[in-house]
């Protein structure tokens, strides 16, 4: 029986982990996001959409999925984070980025999912613990995963029938932690020299903690924010 999973934004890093994991695995991977690796290609199904245009994001999804009744999971990865700066030095314009990719593009998917009565058995969002820590410089990324989280609790309420977690995966070593974070002042953003100091996983190693947690987090209650480090 096909093993079916979705997941958004495989071009690099944590995403392209993910989706070649459960290749691996025997699972056919639909994938969405702006640009698919050159190793994955004719491997997924794969739709490219910039997710920050939203009035794209319905329509992309539902292309890619048209012959789709069942997944066995959904992982809501894509993400965006700018500079590390303070919020007063941020414009909204920026945040307002972050919040179209980080929360809105994924409301559309969600709602796409309820409208098409696609079977899930388990949505993970992707978090990060910036939705709860609220370090200096994480401006409107923090603000944007905090909602994430909220918007996956409200879901879990109208998706009786798919269990539902946003998730902090962990510190990974991707090119979004190594352009925005790693190289931010340490002094004036304190988080960064914790960063630096902590053990950090490649996107791979990040990739089999998730699968191997899989049957975990139905333990939890659906739409519960989980730091995969506290489990």
């Amino acid at each position: 029986m096909d093993k079916n999973i979705f997941i958004t934004g495989i071009g690099s890093g944590y995403g392209k982990a993910l989706a070649k994991l459960f290749l691996e695995k025997g699972y056919t991977v639909y994938a969405l996001g702006r640009k698919i690796p050159e190793d994955l290609k004719n491997k997924v199904f794969f739709q490219k959409c910039d997710l920050k245009a939203l009035e794209t994001v319905y329509k992309s999804v539902e292309n890619l999925l048209k012959d789709v009744k069942k997944l066995e999971f959904v992982i809501l990865n894509a993400g965006l984070l700018t500079e590390l700066k303070d919020i007063h030095d941020t414009p909204i314009y920026e945040m307002e980025d972050m919040m179209d990719i980080n929360v809105w593009a994924n409301k559309i998917i969600l709602d796409f999912f309820i409208d098409k009565k696609i079977n899930i058995d388990m949505i993970i969002a992707i978090s990060s613990g910036a939705s709860v820590n609220g370090n200096r410089g994480w401006h409107g990324y923090s603000i944007s995963k905090a909602a994430l989280n909220m918007l996956i609790k409200l879901y879990s309420r109208e998706m009786e029938k798919t269990h539902l977690i946003s998730l902090a995966p962990g510190l990974i070593l991707t090119p979004m932690l190594e352009n925005f974070v790693l190289s931010a002042d340490e002094i004036k953003f304190p988080s960064v020299k914790r960063i630096k100091e902590a053990k950090k996983m490649t996107p791979e190693e990040a990739a089999k903690l998730l699968f191997s947690n899989l049957e975990k987090f139905k333990s939890f209650p659906s739409g519960s924010y989980i730091d995969i480090r506290n489990i």
